[in-house]
């Protein structure tokens, strides 16, 4: 018998497996941007430069994103993860909106993303699905 006042939900295999896969592309695109960022490319020092920050910025930029990443792709501290990437993509959408980039192909990327990020988690993850039960 469990004491835990929140009862968690089962999740059935195809919704684990979905969540997994977009868990999955979502860890793989954000540790290969905070990559290229930790070099940087030449490519992201003009674009950081673009977006009105100093160019030495993107390697804060890149260990951000691989630390929050991290703490995404790890279980124990998944939604941790999710809720400072969260944040982390907000501050992305405003500098996009900021500086006038088109709607849905810049600005509204950190959306989804972020939709990416919960979507995946909710579907692997019992303790989030019973903070926030959809359904019954």
């Amino acid at each position: 018998m469990t004491h835990s006042a929140i009862e968690t939900p089962a999740i059935s295999n195809p919704a684990l497996w979905t969540g997994r896969v977009l868990s999955g592309a979502l860890i793989a695109f954000l540790v290969f941007d905070a990559v290229i960022k930790l070099v940087p490319l030449q490519v992201v020092i003009d674009t950081t430069a673009a977006l009105g920050f100093p160019p030495e910025l993107a390697r804060t930029l890149g260990v951000l994103t691989l630390v929050c990443t991290v703490l995404y792709a790890w279980p124990r501290t998944a939604i941790l993860g999710a809720i400072l990437l969260t944040g982390y993509l907000g501050g992305a959408i405003a500098i996009h909106l900021r500086i006038g980039n088109p709607l849905f192909s810049h600005t509204l990327f950190g959306v989804y993303l972020g939709l990416m990020a919960w979507g995946g988690l909710y579907l692997r993850d019992p303790r989030l699905r019973a903070l926030i039960p959809f359904s019954r």
